[in-house]
C-alpha cells in the first residue's frame, strides 16, 4: 500500500498530503483500466488521461506500471510544458527507500545514459538547421515541378516516361524521409509547426494520414521490437518474426499462410504495400487528360483532395461529380506510349514501396524480436536497431536512417546531428558491454531476407 506524510510550508501549516509508493505496488496498475507510470520518481495516474494523449493512449499505455522518464524525455520537445498536463495527474512519489529504476535495472547505465543526453543538449545538438531541412524540402518540390515542366514540353514519350518514373519515385521517397523528421518534431522548437508542416508533407506530397502515422510509429519508437507493443512487428497474418515468435504460435497451431516460405514472399508484400496509404497522389502529379481520342489533351494536377472528396461521396450515398471520370479519361489516350505514362503515373508508388521497406525494415527486422523483457532505454533501443555505414549516398538514400541507433535513442535530435553524437554513443555503449552493431548498406539488405 501507498504510504502517506506530510511537508510543513515556512507558515507552519501543513502541506497537502504525499502519498508514498513502492514498485510492487505501481507495477500492478499496467492494466486496460488502470495505469501508472512514474517519472522522474513522480507517480502520475494516467488512466482516465490516455485516451487524451497527443501521441495516442498505446503509447503512454505501453509504459504503464513503469519508469517511463527515459521515454517522456525522448518524445517531447518542450518537457516543461508538458509537466502542465501531468501536474492534475500527479498522486504521488516512489518511497525513500525506492530505487529510481523499476525492476533491478542498472542504475548507474541509466544515469551515464541521461548525461549524455545532457551533455549533446549542451551541444546544441538538438538545434535545427534551417538552411538543411529547407534544402530538403526544396530539392523534391523541384523534382515535382521538373515531372511538370517534362511532360509539358516533351510529352510522354517513351524516355521521358521512363525518366518521369524515377523522377516521381525519388521525390517520393525524399517526401516520406521529411515527413518524417516533422512528425518526430525535430525541426522547429514549436510542436505546431513541425505538426502544420508535418501534414502537408504527408497528407499532400504523400496522401497518407498524419494521425495514423503518429499512432503507429510512436508506439514503434517506444517499444521496438516487442510483441504486441510494436505494430511493425505484429503481422502474424502475413509473416512471424524473430526466434521465439515462430515457436509460441507454432505451439498454438496458427497458421495463416505458408510461414516457411516467407522469405520468399516478401518480395510481393512490397508490391500491396501502396495499399496500406490511402490514394499517394503528389503535389504536382502531371497527369495529361483528353476529352476524347479526336481532341487536344490538356495538361493538369491531381489534387490530394480530390480522392478524398470522391471518398466522402461515396460514403454520404451521392452521385460521383462529373470530373470523378478522370480515369476514364485517362483510358482514352490510344497510343502505347501515352498508356505507358498513364500507368507509370499511377504505378510509381509500387517502384518507391520497394524502395521504402528495404531502408525501413535493414535496422530492425534483423535484430532481436521479442516479448517485453523491461530493459532500461538505452539497452531496449540497441537490442532492437542496427547502423548503416554512412556515406552521402547513404544518408540520402536512407534519410539519414542509417543512423538509426542515434534516431532511436533521440528522436528529437535534427537528423544532420546524428554523426556528431555517434561517437559518445558508442563510448558509453563500449562502457557497459553493449552491443552497437553497424554494417554496409549490401549487408543489411541481405540480412533482411536472412
Amino acid at each position: 500500500m501507498g504510504k502517506g506524510g506530510e511537508q510543513g510550508g515556512d507558515s507552519g501549516e501543513p502541506a497537502a498530503q504525499i502519498r508514498f509508493y513502492t514498485w510492487e505496488e505501481i507495477q500492478k496498475h499496467n492494466l486496460r483500466t488502470d495505469k501508472w507510470l512514474v517519472i522522474e520518481r513522480k507517480v502520475y495516474n494516467v488512466t482516465k488521461w490516455a485516451n487524451r494523449h497527443p501521441g495516442g493512449q498505446r503509447v503512454i499505455s505501453h509504459c504503464a506500471g513503469e519508469d517511463a522518464t527515459d521515454a517522456f524525455q525522448a518524445f517531447h520537445i518542450n518537457p516543461t510544458l508538458v509537466q502542465k498536463f501531468l501536474k492534475p495527474l500527479l498522486i504521488g512519489e516512489l518511497a525513500p527507500g525506492e530505487p529510481s529504476q523499476d525492476r533491478d535495472k542498472n542504475s548507474q547505465l541509466v544515469e551515464d545514459f541521461r548525461t549524455l543526453r545532457k551533455t549533446a543538449e549542451d551541444m546544441n545538438l538538438f538545434r535545427a538547421s534551417p538552411l538543411f531541412f529547407s534544402l530538403y524540402l526544396g530539392h523534391i518540390i523541384a523534382m515535382e515541378v521538373l515531372a511538370w515542366l517534362m511532360v509539358s514540353y516533351f510529352g510522354t514519350g517513351w524516355i521521358t516516361t521512363l525518366i518521369l518514373a524515377c523522377i516521381l519515385t525519388t521525390s517520393q521517397a525524399q517526401a516520406g524521409w521529411l515527413q518524417h523528421d516533422f512528425g518526430h518534431l525535430s525541426v522547429f522548437k514549436k510542436s505546431s509547426w513541425n505538426h502544420i508542416l508535418h501534414k502537408f508533407v504527408i497528407g499532400h506530397l504523400k496522401g497518407a494520414s498524419a494521425n495514423w502515422w503518429n499512432h503507429r510509429h510512436f508506439q514503434h519508437h517506444a517499444k521496438p521490437n516487442i510483441f504486441k507493443k510494436d505494430p511493425d512487428v505484429n503481422m502474424l497474418h502475413v509473416f512471424v518474426l524473430g526466434d521465439t515468435q515462430p515457436v509460441e504460435y507454432g505451439k498454438k497451431k496458427l497458421k495463416y499462410l505458408p510461414y516457411n516460405h516467407q522469405h520468399e514472399y516478401f518480395f510481393l508484400s512490397e508490391i500491396l504495400l501502396p495499399f496500406l496509404i490511402p490514394c499517394p497522389h503528389t503535389l504536382l502529379i502531371p497527369i495529361w487528360i483528353t476529352a476524347g481520342p479526336s481532341q487536344t489533351g490538356k495538361l493538369t494536377t491531381a489534387s490530394p483532395l480530390f480522392p478524398k472528396f470522391l471518398m466522402k461521396l461515396k460514403v454520404q450515398g451521392k452521385k460521383k461529380p462529373k470530373f470523378a471520370k478522370l480515369d476514364h479519361l485517362l483510358l482514352q489516350k490510344t497510343s502505347l506510349e501515352q498508356g505507358l505514362f498513364h500507368q507509370i503515373l499511377y504505378q510509381y508508388p509500387f517502384l518507391e514501396s520497394h524502395w521504402f521497406v528495404w531502408v525501413t525494415q535493414m535496422n530492425h527486422i534483423p535484430m532481436e524480436i521479442d516479448s517485453e523483457k523491461h530493459r532500461d532505454w538505452l539497452s531496449s533501443q540497441m537490442a532492437a536497431t542496427c547502423n548503416i555505414e554512412q556515406s552521402f549516398f547513404n544518408d540520402w538514400f536512407t534519410g539519414h536512417l542509417n543512423f538509426q541507433i542515434e534516431h532511436h535513442l533521440f528522436p528529437t535530435m535534427p537528423r544532420h546531428n546524428f554523426w556528431k553524437v555517434k561517437p559518445l554513443v558508442k563510448s558509453l555503449c563500449a562502457k557497459y558491454g553493449v552491443q552497437y552493431e553497424e554494417k554496409p548498406l549490401g549487408k543489411a539488405f541481405v540480412d533482411i531476407v536472412g
